[in-house]
């Protein structure tokens, strides 16, 4: 995994002069300009995510934290079951995005084969449902994460709240991007991934997660987004067995936390709910 490894890191020591950026003109009403500023924007690209040479999905993502991301979203969506799964992955930067090539080993790829018959997966940074080939594949059982849905500290919810937003780099430069946190026991932010669509960060974490051997039993996963279902879903599927969003949770991701014993909450107004 070395290459991919470069290209993470590589993305991640890029610093702000080299984020692309915009020249904006602010306005504080209708008739007055303040003047021209320099507007950082977020990058995003076409990832083409290319097991054993079978191209299966084309996301549009932040290009940072690659490896990350490609381990995360190969367990998250079934593709492999443990990292140790994945042998090698090689990131290809072409004019227009990045093909990323996975070696998966001969067992996992042949169940890809057979799932998805070869059928490409367009992936846009809001995808919940793309490429999906039937209802009742919104409806496959979730692994019950708990025997009896934990409890959520408040103030370590409260703490952590706190901390995410001094964690979140690029946020800081264009307040546009989502953010994902694994907190531990203690209300601590340990980990935290970011990009233009919530549910390559939430796969970014768990890749990073895994990668480093972190139990997702043992604390919650904070994220600034909406909690949908497919976050739900992804979460559940990792083990995770709490979940905080800082928007409100759609019915049907309701729904899916409670057959998965999922703890699902919002903390907004300083106010933590359970559903």
């Amino acid at each position: 995994m070395a290459e991919g490894e470069a290209r993470d890191a590589a993305a991640s020591e890029a610093g702000a002069d080299d984020a692309p950026h915009w020249r904006a003109d602010r306005m504080v009403s209708a008739q007055q300009t303040i003047g021209p500023v320099k507007w950082h924007v977020p990058e995003e690209a076409p990832i083409a995510l290319i097991y054993n040479g079978l191209t299966f999905a084309v996301m549009l993502a932040s290009p940072a934290d690659l490896t990350d991301f490609v381990i995360g979203f190969s367990l998250t969506e079934g593709i492999a079951d443990t990292p140790g799964d994945i042998s090698k992955i090689e990131v290809h930067e072409r004019k227009q995005g990045i093909n990323i090539h996975v070696t998966l080993n001969e067992q996992k790829f042949e169940r890809l084969t057979l799932r998805q018959n070869r059928r490409s997966l367009e992936g846009r940074t809001s995808c919940g449902l793309c490429g999906i080939d039937s209802a009742e594949r919104l409806f496959e059982p979730l692994p019950r994460v708990a025997d009896a849905r934990v409890g959520l500290n408040s103030k370590n919810v409260a703490e952590a709240v706190a901390q995410l937003k001094d964690k979140q780099p690029l946020k800081a430069l264009n307040r546009s991007v989502h953010g994902v946190a694994w907190v531990n026991g203690e209300g601590e932010v340990m980990l935290v991934r970011e990009d233009v669509g919530r549910h390559n960060a939430l796969d970014k974490l768990l890749g990073a997660m895994a990668r480093a051997g972190t139990d997702p039993k043992a604390g919650f996963v904070l994220m600034t987004s909406r909690a949908s279902f497919e976050i739900v879903e992804k979460a559940a599927r990792q083990g995770v067995r709490a979940l905080v969003a800082l928007s409100a949770p759609t019915a049907f991701a309701i729904r899916r936390a409670s057959e998965a014993n999922l703890t699902l909450a919002n903390y907004s107004s300083d106010t933590l709910t359970l559903f």
